[in-house]
């Protein structure tokens, strides 16, 4: 009768360490998921309006600053290998959109955006453009941190730093639309799936007892992929009444 609760015992175990296994794996590659259906249109359509690059600025700094926060905070090592895939995720929806854009500027004769001027800033032609900036950023973060990351104060107020712009992820897509008046050229699937992530990763911080600006992150983000949601409908509402 011990025997079977001890096999009892350690098959319930071995579950739970593959749920736990498989909700590990989910939260490092399931943030980039959202972004193929968005790559797909990309790719298809040859046009990037419809996507915000400024979500992958967003996103870039979120998780530069959080690679820091964990430096400093060691907490799941499953969140630091999630910002390494997103990190890696943004670098490649940024090389297609340029791409892209460069394949059209060539057939309609318009010139490159090099200048790392304010007016230009993240609307720039050239990939590695990108890559300095992010560069530049990592090294003042690392200078910065070295300074400081001794202070209990400034490891919490990177991670505040770090989710904060987390929360704002799906905004510059939210304002693009707004000023679009249209959510064409946006995968609708990648809000859906940011949605149903941001769903996810909530339970999972809460679940997991990560630090309170994780779970708080999750929760202004799922707001905003829901206002995302309400342009989809209204706008393609309006588009429908006009056509009518």
């Amino acid at each position: 009768m011990d025997e079977e609760m001890i096999l009892q015992e350690e098959a319930v175990q071995g579950s739970w360490t593959l749920l736990s296994l498989l909700a590990s794996l989910l939260m490092v590659f399931g943030g980039a998921l959202p972004y193929v259906p968005q790559y797909q249109e990309i790719q298809r359509s040859g046009n990037t309006e419809g996507f915000s690059t400024r979500v992958c600025l967003v996103l870039l700094i979120a998780n530069i600053l959080r690679i820091f926060f964990w430096i400093g905070k060691q907490f799941e090592v499953t969140l630091l290998l999630q910002s390494v895939v997103m990190i890696l995720t943004m670098f490649a929806m940024l090389h297609l959109c340029c791409a892209v854009q460069n394949s059209n500027r060539v057939s309609t004769k318009q010139h490159r955006i090099t200048d790392l001027n304010v007016g230009s800033f993240w609307k720039w032609s050239v990939f590695e453009d990108y890559l300095l900036f992010c560069f530049g950023f990592t090294v003042l973060c690392a200078v910065v941190s070295l300074l400081l990351m001794d202070s209990g104060v400034f490891v919490e107020t990177l991670g505040l730093l770090a989710v904060t712009f987390e929360a704002m992820l799906g905004m510059p897509q939210l304002l693009q639309n707004f000023n679009n008046r249209s959510t064409k050229g946006m995968s609708v699937k990648m809000v859906l799936l940011w949605t149903a992530g941001d769903v996810f990763k909530t339970t999972y911080f809460i679940t997991n007892q990560s630090p309170v600006q994780f779970w708080l992150c999750g929760s202004v983000q799922i707001l905003i992929d829901g206002a995302i949601l309400l342009q989809v409908l209204l706008y393609s509402r309006d588009t429908r009444v006009k056509l009518g």
